[in-house]
């Protein structure tokens, strides 16, 4: 009967015990061998298996382990050892008959898993030693760069670029692990760490969602969308409609959200006429909310509008000066 040797790879981002059935039954039953100790070599002790620790000629060392005993086990580190397995393979591709290789997972990373290594990077980076720019951060002079990365995936996504979006969903992730990490350094009492973060999220979720999480039925989307905002208020004391809108937003989605909240409600508070104002930069912004009124009677995203056509007339002023100055090259 030829030999069987298993790598053994498992997930460093689970705890080191939990492991398959399957993988418990292999390395309860044949010799085990790792390149370094580690938790993982700790947990299958607890079992009562032992494990050998092999520094040098680990390729020989489970060969030589397979024969003796019918079959062996490699621990492979967080890597996955390749560097061992390539070897292995070789020697076993000009002596087949040394022992057959099995490549087994006693664990597998579950989804969302690298979100773990973003936040030890994002720890490394901003703890002692590390970079010195993020560590003189705070979270008001990071604000710019949050609404930056925000824009260039708003950007991505009006382009249709998934890829592009990936990316810029990453740079703005970015912004929140490092956001957590400050504010694990601030004083007692007003610190917190991405965990909290995270739990508040989940919090307002499954609240939010009760015909997901809570067995209530779920109707329209129109439905579902007023069961939302009644939970929302339940959840936050507000003395206006209008509490909560984000009144940095650029001048003309605030517009357009706060006459969405006071059409919501049915309140019909007319706009100022342009006409009645007493100065030009009024009037001009009192004629600018009409517009933008006017555009939500109409269904249409005044955002999105004038975004289009300033870009239309971008394109317009950049094919002028192609035809003024020939050598300039196109983009």
């Amino acid at each position: 009967m030829t030999a069987r040797i298993v790598l053994l790879v498992t997930s460093p981002r689970l705890p080191a015990g939990l492991l398959t059935a399957p993988a418990w039954d292999v390395v309860r039953s044949a010799p085990v061998l790792a390149g370094a100790e580690s938790e993982l070599a700790t947990a299958v002790r607890s079992t009562g298996a032992e494990v050998t620790v092999v520094t040098e000629g680990a390729t020989q060392a489970l060969l030589d382990a397979a024969a003796a005993h019918g079959s062996a086990v490699w621990l492979a580190g967080p890597a996955g050892d390749e560097a061992l397995a390539r070897e292995l393979g070789l020697r076993l591709a000009r002596q087949p008959g040394l022992a057959e290789l099995e490549l087994m997972y006693g664990s597998w990373d579950p989804p969302g898993a690298r979100l773990l290594d973003a936040v030890e990077v994002m720890d490394r980076l901003a703890s002692p030693g590390g970079d010195p720019w993020k560590r003189a951060q705070t979270h008001r002079s990071l604000a710019g760069f949050l609404l930056e990365e925000c824009y260039e995936a708003y950007d991505a996504i009006s382009a249709d670029d998934t890829d592009a979006l990936r990316e810029e969903l990453g740079d703005v992730l970015l912004q929140v692990l490092l956001h957590a990490r400050l504010a694990e350094d601030l004083p007692e009492g007003k610190r917190w760490t991405v965990d909290d973060v995270a739990g508040v999220l989940v919090d307002k979720m499954v609240r939010r969602n009760p015909h997901v999480f809570s067995g209530e039925q779920a109707g329209s989307i129109e439905e579902i969308e007023a069961n939302w905002e009644r939970i929302k208020r339940a959840e936050k004391t507000r003395e206006s409609v209008l509490d909560g809108i984000a009144l940095s937003q650029p001048a003309l989605a605030l517009a357009a959200k706060v006459l969405d909240r006071a059409g919501r409600v049915g309140l019909a508070v007319p706009p100022p006429l342009a006409e009645s104002q007493v100065d030009p930069e009024a009037r001009l912004g009192a004629g600018l909310l009409a517009t933008v009124a006017a555009a939500r009677q109409a269904g249409i995203d005044p955002e999105a509008a004038l975004r289009r056509a300033t870009l239309a007339y971008a394109d317009a002023v950049r094919a002028a000066e192609r035809a003024a100055s020939p050598d300039v090259p196109e983009h």
